[in-house]
């Protein structure tokens, strides 16, 4: 009856990839990077804001520092927030034998890449 207060906003944050073996421009990098002017010149939807845009490593472990301090930011800045609400992430992949989209519910880190990464790493084989 109008006394519920305003509704919390839905905060998004992004991420994507830098360039990597065999995939010398990422198309993530480019889509989280123009992301932020795209919204701002468009316009989000009521009730939606875009928390981060935040382009990773694409290395096993160089990218885990910029990520931890990309959550940090990001909880702490949702949680001092008045109009905290709904937090989604969304990370932009590429798969580049794909022939379409894929929209993937749960990410699974199995580091069993073919070639070293960005920064050299190539995960070890157990057998």
């Amino acid at each position: 009856m109008g006394s519920e207060g305003p509704i919390p906003a839905v905060t998004i944050h992004l991420t994507g990839f830098k360039k990597f073996h065999g995939v010398a421009e990422n198309p993530t990098e480019t889509i989280v990077n123009n992301l932020q002017a795209y919204m701002n010149k468009r316009g989000l939807p009521k009730g939606f804001i875009l928390g981060s845009c935040t382009i990773l490593e694409t290395a096993g472990h160089g990218a885990l520092v910029s990520l931890y301090q990309t959550l940090q930011s990001a909880v702490n800045r949702d949680t001092n927030s008045s109009n905290s609400g709904r937090v989604i992430w969304v990370h932009f992949g590429v798969n580049s034998g794909a022939t379409r989209f894929a929209i993937e519910n749960q990410a699974v880190n199995e580091a069993t890449f073919r070639c070293p990464d960005e920064m050299g790493w190539k995960p070890q084989v157990l057998y």
